[in-house]
């Protein structure tokens, strides 16, 4: 690769990697302000003028929160759940707080997992999604396909005790493929989603469905091929009974020979590894 190549390389993934940052850095202040009795639909509206705030106006998707047995999709049927309610928030309570803003062209999609109160169940949830994290870079690396490696994280999180919640999700995909977004001033959104965003995964669908690969990853055969180059949005989530966790971010694929620079994750500087680096600590 030339220097050039690099260079620009370089400058693309600080460019998605601050955006993420910004992402999370909405979902810490938003948590630090939830009290008892601030209702899903709140909490949403409260990330979305945070990051309006400061700058953003497109979406890949609009932000959602998700309190108590909604953390682990207790129930959903149909796409429409997933969209924020007026439960209320009370002590002791689960939370997930998941947006996908798009700032000066770069997408992030993040999924922040916390608790009104303690709440052992949930920090044990945190604690082993570590593995998971762990699991699918080192399978990605190893160059196993998307498919193989969803079945390695269903076995994990049920050797943990736990049930998959992310196959709750639209196609059942633990992750998709996120990427450059043209500017606009008008950026409308459809059923939650932005409508540019929409149409670049759409386009790598199609793209991916003549060459043999999808921008979903799922557990259904469309997966069964090896990681794309890209970058791929990530989200893990366990549940167990009423509590969910999880946690969403970008990780890098890329097709060079070296492992470590095969696949990357975009950033170690987050909430959840920063927690995992404290109990290593303890």
């Amino acid at each position: 690769m030339t220097s050039a190549l690099m260079s620009a390389r370089t400058a693309e993934l600080r460019g998605f990697r601050e955006v993420q940052r910004l992402a999370y850095a909405c979902a810490e202040a938003v948590a630090a302000q939830l009290r008892p009795g601030v209702t899903e639909r709140e909490a949403a509206r409260m990330q979305r003028r945070w990051l309006y705030g400061r700058g953003v106006r497109d979406w890949f998707h609009l932000p959602f929160a998700w309190f108590g047995d909604r953390t682990a999709f207790a129930g959903f049927r149909t796409p429409l759940q997933f969209f924020p309610t007026d439960r209320r928030l009370e002590p002791g309570m689960p939370f997930i707080l998941d947006m996908a803003p798009v700032h000066q062209g770069f997408t992030a999609d993040v999924g922040y997992s916390g608790c009104l109160g303690p709440h052992p169940l949930h920090d044990r949830l945190l604690s082993d999604l570590r593995a998971h994290r762990e699991l699918v870079l080192r399978e990605v690396r190893e160059r196993r396909s998307l498919r193989e490696i969803y079945q390695d994280v269903d076995r994990l999180l049920v050797r943990q005790g736990y049930a998959n919640r992310h196959r709750a999700y639209p196609f059942g995909v633990i992750a998709h493929k996120v990427g450059r977004v043209r500017q606009r001033r008008w950026s409308p959104t459809l059923f939650g989603f932005g409508t540019r965003s929409l149409r670049g995964l759409a386009s790598d669908a199609l793209h991916g469905h003549r060459e043999g690969w999808s921008p979903l990853w799922s557990p259904y055969r469309l997966s069964d091929h090896p990681p794309r180059p890209g970058l791929w949005a990530v989200e893990p989530h366990l549940g167990f009974r009423g509590t969910g966790a999880k946690f969403e971010e970008i990780l890098v694929v890329t097709d060079s020979k070296d492992p470590e620079q095969s696949a990357f994750w975009l950033d170690d500087e987050l909430p959840h590894v920063r927690r995992w680096a404290e109990e290593g600590a303890v």
